[in-house]
């Protein structure tokens, strides 16, 4: 008489779990950031879609050499600025349209492979379609 770890390989339902795993690790990469940031550059699949640009703590986001928008400290946190009036503001991790959260700083980075204030700018920029 065999015992039932000897039929176990005989078993596919005792396979699924390690099937199942394998098969989210293989679409891990489909869950990638769209972009990422290589030093002052964000690119998308290895080509520079926009430039980042710092003064103090502030920073500027530019497309072909012309401003999209901006990260401006101010307190505690920051505000995001298009043409000077402010779209949203970035504070405790998460991003704030009129004083309600709009978004969370780690959603940005899941698009943005960058550090928190540029990917929750970039974010910003892209939900007011200024990218």
């Amino acid at each position: 008489m065999r015992d039932s770890a000897s039929l176990s390989w005989r078993n596919p339902v005792k396979k699924l779990p390690l099937f199942i795993a394998a098969a989210c690790l293989a679409s891990a990469p489909a869950l990638a950031a769209d972009y990422k940031c290589n030093g002052n550059r964000v690119e998308k699949s290895g080509s520079t879609h926009y430039t980042v640009r710092t003064s103090g703590t502030d920073l500027t986001i530019e497309k072909g050499g012309s401003t999209r928008g901006k990260a401006v400290k101010r307190g505690s946190g920051y505000a995001v600025e298009v043409g000077g009036s402010t779209q949203a503001t970035i504070e405790n991790g998460k991003i704030l349209k009129g004083g309600s959260t709009w978004a969370s700083v780690s959603d940005a980075q899941r698009v943005y492979d960058c550090p928190d204030v540029v990917a929750a700018t970039l974010w910003v920029l892209e939900q007011k379609g200024q990218l």
